[in-house]
């Protein structure tokens, strides 16, 4: 029998600080988050990090956390429930980092009999410190546990028509009465060092003049062309003119170059110019998280603001959204 595992980031199970230390420890040193040998990761990790960031984190997740919890994970569990309701086949949910771990996700399916495994990772684009290390990690999860279990993976859906016009709905429904001098599409930053890694050829990504828009089949993995295809098909279908949008990356780590433009700086950069009335959306995420709620509709529009802008309005995600239960339903029954 046939069945679904989604599988989201991830969220420390508390606000205290033990709880977001412990979460932050797990994800910092997946290899493919912080590519350095483990030695160096270590000591970045647990000598430096992990000394000084888990209060600052505590404080950030204190003012987005729900009543019921996570945000991340209580709109997980809601589509996850609207999923299994449209499906036929059993539906689990995991997260690659914490407690709701992908080994539970899968001893649940099996639990009811499932032998041959769907996964769903839900990160539209493909990069190694999101999409391939949640792929990695129940591959070998498999290899150690559940051999028996057989998988196939729903790729990157950053150009898939189901999901462009499922967020160009969210967008339309959320601009309704709205007037804006701009667009801001942030995505979550990643290093330049992540690019070459994932380009197999070592001779394309940001090496080739205008590498994004040069046909390659390095694109299969290259998150900063997926995520440009991602604005372009919905500025499209919207019929926003190139003057009226604008692309950049957030949440970035010290010591080494990451994508750019930043978000912040770009945001500073708008209000400079006269672009007064700020749109901003998240493509990146399809569920609001700590990423979104406090980085980019909190600590973005009062960036924003103090930078000169006087309007920013922050567009929310997927999330539970009956139209995205319906996507996800339908790529299962398609894999079907």
């Amino acid at each position: 029998m046939r069945g679904l595992l989604m599988i989201n980031l991830g969220s420390p199970d508390s606000t205290d600080i033990p709880d977001v230390k412990r979460y932050l420890d797990e994800f910092l040193m997946d290899e493919r988050v912080i590519e350095y040998n483990y030695f160096f990761r270590w000591l970045l990790v647990k000598g430096i990090i992990l000394n000084t960031r888990p209060s600052k984190s505590a404080k950030a997740y204190k003012k987005i956390w729900w009543k019921e919890g996570s945000p991340l994970i209580v709109l997980s569990k809601r589509l996850h429930e609207k999923v299994q309701k449209k499906l036929d086949i059993p539906v689990s949910l995991a997260m690659r980092y914490g407690s709701l771990s992908i080994k539970k996700g899968l001893e649940e399916l099996k639990s009811k009999g499932v032998d041959d495994v769907i996964v769903l990772p839900l990160y539209p684009h493909y990069a190694m410190s999101s999409y391939e290390t949640v792929v990695e990690k129940v591959k070998s999860e498999c290899k150690e546990w559940f051999s028996e279990l057989n998988l196939s993976f729903i790729p990157p859906f950053y150009d898939d028509e189901m999901y462009i016009n499922e967020m160009v709905k969210n967008i339309k429904k959320n601009l309704k009465g709205i007037d804006y001098d701009h667009i801001l599409f942030s995505y979550h930053g990643i290093p330049e060092s992540h690019l070459k890694i994932s380009d197999e050829t070592n001779k394309h990504c940001l090496k080739v003049k205008d590498c994004c828009n040069v046909n390659s089949d390095v694109h299969k993995k290259c998150y900063r062309h997926q995520v440009f295809i991602t604005t372009e098909l919905i500025v499209k279908k919207l019929g926003i003119d190139h003057n009226k949008y604008s692309n950049a990356f957030q949440s970035r780590l010290p010591l080494q170059p990451w994508l750019k433009p930043y978000t912040d700086k770009e945001l500073e950069r708008l209000a400079v110019e006269g672009k007064k009335r700020l749109v901003i959306i998240t493509p990146a995420f399809v569920t609001d998280c700590l990423e979104t709620l406090e980085e980019i509709a909190m600590e973005g529009k009062e960036e924003f603001l103090e930078a000169g802008g006087e309007f920013y309005h922050y567009i929310p995600c997927l999330n539970d959204g009956n139209g995205w239960a319906n996507v996800i339903s339908n790529w299962t029954n398609r894999m079907l």
